[in-house]
């Protein structure tokens, strides 16, 4: 993420509240959800499409966890580059219908608030709330996070 020009990373400087950022797309499929529920959320509804169908989802679904991850993917290779990569410090998540195998995920980014760290100059704290989308336009994942973000070095004198 942190290759190429540093005139196109975003510092702190540079973002404004209500900015908004968009992100490519991601096909999901069955596979997929079945692979990353096997690995990290072992539960039948992650796994086999016949168990879910009598439970709260219906039919399958993808983990929480696993939109996540993808959403995590998106808005790293999305145009927001962040100087110093997108570090987190913490944030609210929340899944109102859950992601379904041929459901094509986008995020949709807005910038929430922005304010500089009082105790370290050279950073700052970004509020971005991160809406992903299936192809429908239903919000299949809500996350509120707080970033780190570099404030623009400043160039020092020369003597």
């Amino acid at each position: 993420m942190m290759e190429g020009n540093d005139g196109d990373l975003l510092y702190l400087d540079d973002i404004q509240v209500g900015q908004k950022f968009g992100s490519a797309n991601y096909t999901v499929d069955e596979a997929q959800i079945k692979a990353f529920a096997s690995q990290f959320d072992p539960q039948p509804f992650h796994l086999d499409d016949h168990a879910a169908r009598d439970t709260l989802f219906g039919g399958l679904a993808a983990s929480g966890w696993h939109t996540a991850a993808i959403t995590m993917r998106l808005i790293v290779t999305s145009s927001a580059r962040f100087a110093g990569g997108i570090i987190g410090a913490g944030c609210e998540i929340s899944w109102p219908i859950p992601t379904r195998p041929g459901d094509v995920l986008s995020v949709e980014s807005e910038v929430l608030s922005v304010s500089a760290s009082r105790s370290r100059s050279e950073l700052g704290i970004v509020t971005i709330r991160n809406k992903t989308h299936n192809q429908v336009g239903e919000v299949v994942q809500v996350m509120t996070a707080k970033l780190v973000v570099s404030r623009r070095p400043v160039a020092s004198a020369k003597s």
